[in-house]
């Protein structure tokens, strides 16, 4: 799993006019929660977290704060509803045996017969939320599609199970499925029109006869 180094100072102003000035001068209030040492408050930049907050993949944070370094996991990001900037990150210390809870993307395996027929893989679910511990967290789950058909799906029952990984996520609900295009679906109706024609067709020699 990816570790992200990132450069902090300490906070010790937390009024509002003091989270302001600190916004104004392009950085970013933080917060880490530890079982350890409770709440750190401190503050980043932009160019420090941005490989963490903008990407699909999840990666864990290496914080020194304070003359302690933390492995962190990030936990949630606050953005402006107009600007989209960040205003507030928030991290969650990982100590191992603490169990945590986390969105893991998930990923595919094999190849499906569907999209090789000319179907569309339609991802419906990017990340799961699962229960874990740090020394079981994993950066990505997996789900395979071998046996993806046109018109099927895949499940999030379906996912790779892997100890120490409970998925929080029913597991009926679908990660992914392919699509029938329309020119197949246009085709089978031609087929059947011409089958119900000849069906009916030859009803009506038998009558006659």
């Amino acid at each position: 799993m990816e570790i992200v180094q990132i450069s902090v100072e300490s906070r010790e102003n937390l009024g509002r006019k003091a989270t302001k000035t600190l916004r104004q001068s392009g950085k970013i209030p933080a917060v880490l929660y530890s079982k350890k040492y409770g709440v750190s408050h401190f503050v980043t930049t932009h160019r420090e977290v941005k490989s963490m907050v903008y990407t699909p993949d999840l990666k864990l944070a290496e914080i020194s704060l304070n003359g302690a370094t933390h492995k962190a996991l990030l936990k949630e990001v606050i953005f402006h509803p107009v600007t989209d900037e960040i205003e507030h990150i928030d991290f969650l210390e990982l100590v191992d045996g603490q169990p945590l809870k986390a969105e893991i993307p998930v990923k595919f395996k094999g190849t499906s017969p569907g999209v090789k027929n000319g179907g569309k893989l339609v991802k419906t679910l990017r990340k799961v939320k699962v229960k874990t511990t740090p020394e079981a967290l994993v950066d990505t789950l997996f789900v395979n599609i071998d046996k993806l058909v046109l018109g099927s799906a895949v499940r999030v029952k379906d996912i790779e199970k892997i100890e120490g990984i409970e998925i929080l996520v029913e597991g009926a609900i679908p990660v992914a499925n392919v699509e029938v295009p329309r020119v197949l679906k246009s085709e089978d109706l031609e087929d059947a029109s011409e089958e119900e024609g000849a069906e009916g067709s030859g009803d009506e020699s038998e009558d006659e006869a």
